[in-house]
């Protein structure tokens, strides 16, 4: 019994010098995960990052192009990441079209997505905010030619953001509709200089490019903002509605309702998407909205 554990225990210490003397083995190879690019350019005297995700066979369909999504917010450290995982995820149900997203990175939210404010109180907390005219502007006049130009795009231009970003895609949607072909506005920040953008309809809005608007539990002058314009829409205006007061609140609404809005701006129209519990919730609508 002796001599058998010996035998035993040598032979585990020789192992393991073989072990130790044997040349390592070589690492698995592998290679970059690239998903798309970035292109830093200036805007009101600021650098910034435009991250380009484009479709996953942009570079072998080279007879396709595709709609493009300005996507506000968009730097690696905001919403980039998690609009791209979302739209890859619609793109595996067919939930709405794929397409290239455009990251607009943001340096001063309140100077470059909300108008001047009347609010002294907001003045005060945010003494550089009301310069979205401007920003717009380099948006229409610099950002879109470039992608049009250095991307295979087909000529629909969607624009969303969320909170403040919504804020700016109601105003871009009710003053300059004609820079895109469909707007997202999430949870938009309705409430600012005392509901401004609600207080400025005047009538039934309708013949705009489509809406896709939505408010969480927000409350107070933010929901009332949200329903002013709602109430102003016309039936002959195209827009969804997601009132989803009871179930999102406004950390969560962009992760929530990003794969609708995109569903209701670039429509696939396939039939099995109510069957799997991916029918758009409009709670109020104009015209059609049963993608």
């Amino acid at each position: 019994m002796q001599s058998r554990r010996g035998s035993a225990m040598i032979a585990a210490i020789f192992a393991s010098i073989f072990a130790i003397l044997a040349p390592a083995q070589a690492a698995p190879e592998s290679t970059p995960l690239i998903i798309g690019e970035t292109i830093t350019l200036t805007a009101l005297d600021e650098k910034r990052q435009i991250n380009v995700i484009l479709p996953a066979d942009y570079h072998t369909a080279t007879d396709k192009a595709w709609p493009v999504i300005y996507m506000l917010d968009g730097g690696m450290n905001q919403d980039l990441m998690l609009v791209t995982g979302l739209n890859s995820w619609n793109g595996l149900w067919e939930r709405s079209q794929q397409a290239i997203i455009v990251g607009v990175q943001t340096k001063d939210r309140q100077r470059e997505l909300l108008i001047p404010t009347s609010d002294p109180a907001e003045r005060e907390q945010y003494p550089s905010a009301g310069e979205s005219e401007a920003f717009r502007l380099w948006l229409s006049s610099t950002l879109q030619p470039l992608i049009q130009q250095k991307y295979r795009t087909n000529g629909t231009d969607i624009l969303v953001g969320e909170s403040a970003a919504g804020h700016f895609v109601v105003e871009t949607w009710m003053n300059a509709s004609s820079l895109f072909d469909g707007y997202g506005a999430i949870s938009p920040s309705m409430q600012w200089s005392d509901q401004q953008l609600a207080r400025q309809i005047d009538g039934n809005v309708n013949g705009l490019p489509p809406l896709f608007v939505s408010l969480a539990d927000e409350g107070g002058a933010t929901e009332e903002g949200v329903m002013t314009l709602i109430e102003a829409m016309d039936g002959n205006q195209d827009f969804c509605f997601s009132d989803r007061r009871n179930d999102l609140v406004h950390a969560n609404s962009l992760h929530g309702l990003l794969p609708e809005a995109l569903q209701y701006l670039l429509p696939t129209n396939v039939e099995w998407l109510s069957e799997y519990g991916l029918g758009l919730r409009c709670e109020r609508s104009g015209q059609s909205s049963d993608q």
